[in-house]
Parts: C-alpha cells; sequence; structure tokens
C-alpha cells in the first residue's frame, strides 16, 4: 500500500502540540514556550527539520553555510545542514569560542552581552541562513546579523521555530527576511 507523505499542516500541527507552555517561568507574568519536547518526539524533531529545509529548497537556490545561535540554535542547526550537505557554524556567548573571534553586543534587560563567531568560520559572500528556536526581544538574533554582516556574508534568511509577536523583536532585524513556524 503506497502512503502519502505528511502534508505541511500536518507537520505544522506536530510541532505546535510539541511546543509545551509553562506560566510564570522563570519569573512571575513569563509565560515560556517550551521546545524541548520537540526533541523528545522523533517524529515532531523531524517535522521541524522537514518544514525549514522544504522551505530553504523552494526559496534558495544556494545555500552555503547554516549558521545557529548558542545554544538552542544549535539543536537544529546541525541536522538541517546535514540535509543539505553544507556546513554549521556557531555563534556562542563571549568567551565561549578558541581562537580569534569577532563580537557584537547587545542590550538585555539589565545590562549587556556579547555574541562571537570564529574569524574564519565564514567567508566574505557566502549564502548563509541563520536558525535559533525562539525569537522574542531580538536581541541575540540582531547581534548575530551585526556579526555576520561585519563578516560581510550574505544572510538570506533566519529560521525560527518561535514568534513571540508581542515582543516585536523582528523589527530588530530590520530588511532580514524571516521564516517563523509557530507565532504566539
Amino acid at each position: 500500500m503506497c502512503t502519502q507523505p505528511e502534508s505541511l499542516e500536518a507537520k505544522l500541527q506536530l510541532v505546535r502540540e510539541g511546543i509545551k507552555s509553562y506560566p510564570d517561568f522563570p519569573t512571575q507574568g513569563i509565560l515560556f514556550r517550551d521546545i524541548f519536547p520537540l526533541l523528545q518526539d522523533p517524529k515532531a524533531f523531524s517535522a521541524v527539520i522537514d518544514l525549514f529545509e522544504d522551505h530553504l529548497r523552494k526559496t534558495f537556490p544556494q545555500i552555503d553555510l547554516i549558521v545557529g545561535l548558542d545554544a538552542r540554535g544549535f539543536l537544529f542547526g546541525p541536522s538541517l545542514a546535514q540535509r543539505f550537505g553544507i556546513g554549521f557554524v556557531p555563534v556562542r556567548k563571549k568567551g565561549k569560542l578558541p581562537g580569534p573571534t569577532v563580537s557584537a553586543s547587545y542590550s538585555l534587560e539589565y545590562g549587556q552581552a556579547e555574541v562571537e563567531i570564529q574569524c574564519d568560520a565564514i567567508q566574505a559572500n557566502q549564502k548563509i541562513v541563520i536558525v535559533d528556536d525562539l525569537i522574542a526581544t531580538g536581541g541575540t538574533l540582531a547581534a548575530a546579523c551585526e556579526l555576520l554582516n561585519k563578516m560581510k556574508a550574505d544572510i538570506l534568511e533566519c529560521l525560527l521555530v518561535i514568534e513571540i509577536k508581542a515582543l516585536n523583536g523582528i523589527k530588530k532585524l530590520g530588511s532580514v527576511p524571516v521564516y517563523v513556524l509557530v507565532r504566539y
């Protein structure tokens, strides 16, 4: 008997159902969206990667590298890069990468933070897709875009599992295109 591949909507539904919500975590008034249940379910995790892959193959004829943000972008990025037969590059919190790095700072609620990338990880004009689990205020993702712009990379798009729309983080990315699976 022949079976049809799961539809786009069925895969999106599997992803939506796999995200768990925790009220008042980590502090009162925050509704935390947890992607870890997606990792516990091989079908849900595959659905995320399938959806990202399908979108990218339809949208971009060439991608040179997948860049993942510390730490949850590391969960999705390598699997996606493997599907395309291309490399994966991490953007990490300051002080976590060996060798020479390029850094960019961003604002937190109470202070500043920095992200870094190794100087030799990206070549000018490489076509890059950035992957992370979630965009809330957009600070980390905007800093990663700044890093890649410093390195003269061609940022094709940012892929996200979740967007928290009320926090308007996507506005911090300016003209960088964004593809999101689930919006809250």
